[in-house]
């Protein structure tokens, strides 16, 4: 259980519930596949396929799993039918279908294809800290993020969060790069985005590019600024750090991996457990450190 990506949230006010009590809110909302006229179903799924529960429990961190399903029904496959359809229509009765029997034709062919259709599941995981205040969700966009957090606050009532970042790191980003001032723990790799504060401003995208070379610093004084920085941090995981401080591309080491390596292959769970400990510990040691770096939880 090792997280892609990094969106961070911070509880504004503590939860009181307990995993017991968190497993039985969830319970009300579990998944449940699509029916045959559904064209996409959400619901809570146990994080570990080889697990039952819907919370996992592991260091004080309870991590959980949004699954979603969506039926498969290509627009060209119900546009082709509904081609055939009303051509023979229109031979039949000399007449062209209007506009308003054509969306009818087309609802009707989409409600008798669906039950046939293919479907596909993805997911979603999240961990909630409770001693350290955090939602931290492995999702690669806000709008992924959102979804998992509202069906959550619909499912337990009420969810105080917001994003740990509440202002865009793009200055810091910069000063790391422009005045030479990584701060300790931070190792400044060879991929950047930079780009103009105008309106419709250039984007310059660099990798594998050393970013002290004299082109990328003239592109800073010229004004452009950091809107992704590739970091290694503390030799324990390296990462793409956004501007809105989105840590996407997250790769740990092989230092870090290796150290379940000694759980036998056949317990399964027992070592899914030991990497989502061993993940959630390291991942919230470098959103700390990072927030120290970056005053953010010193915002108003």
């Amino acid at each position: 259980m090792w997280f892609k990506n990094l969106k961070v949230y911070s509880l504004t006010q503590p939860l009181t519930l307990t995993a017991e009590e968190l497993e039985q809110q969830l319970a009300q909302s579990s998944f449940r596949p699509c029916g045959n006229q559904d064209t996409a179903s959400l619901g809570w799924a146990p994080p570990f396929k080889q697990g039952s529960t819907l919370v996992h429990s592991g260091d004080g961190k309870w991590l959980i799993s949004l699954k979603k399903q969506e039926r498969i029904l290509p627009a060209a496959v119900v546009n082709a039918e509904l081609e055939e359809r009303v051509e023979k229509i229109e031979q039949e009765t000399g007449s062209p279908v209007g506009k308003k029997a054509k969306q009818d034709l087309k609802q009707e062919i989409v409600h008798q294809l669906l039950p046939k259709s293919f479907t596909r599941d993805s997911y979603t995981f999240g961990f909630i800290s409770i001693k350290d205040n955090l939602v931290i969700i492995d999702a690669a966009n806000d709008g992924k993020a959102e979804a998992f957090l509202a069906h959550l606050r619909k499912s337990i009532g009420s969810l105080p969060v917001v994003p740990l970042a509440r202002r865009s790191i793009s200055a810091d980003l910069t000063d790391w790069l422009k005045n030479d001032t990584q701060p300790a723990g931070i190792l400044l790799l060879e991929e950047a985005e930079l780009k103009s504060p105008d309106e419709d401003g250039a984007v310059i995208k660099c990798k594998n590019q050393p970013l002290d070379a004299e082109e990328i610093q003239l592109h800073l004084q010229s004004g452009k600024l950091v809107q992704k920085l590739a970091i290694e941090w503390d030799e324990t995981l390296n990462a793409l750090l956004q501007e809105d401080f989105s840590i996407k591309r997250l790769k740990f080491s092989d230092v870090v991996k290796e150290q379940n390596e000694d759980i036998p292959k056949d317990q399964q769970l027992a070592r899914m457990d030991a990497d989502f400990c061993l993940m959630s510990a390291e991942a919230i040691r470098c959103v700390k450190a990072l927030d120290g770096l970056l005053s953010l939880s010193e915002q108003d």
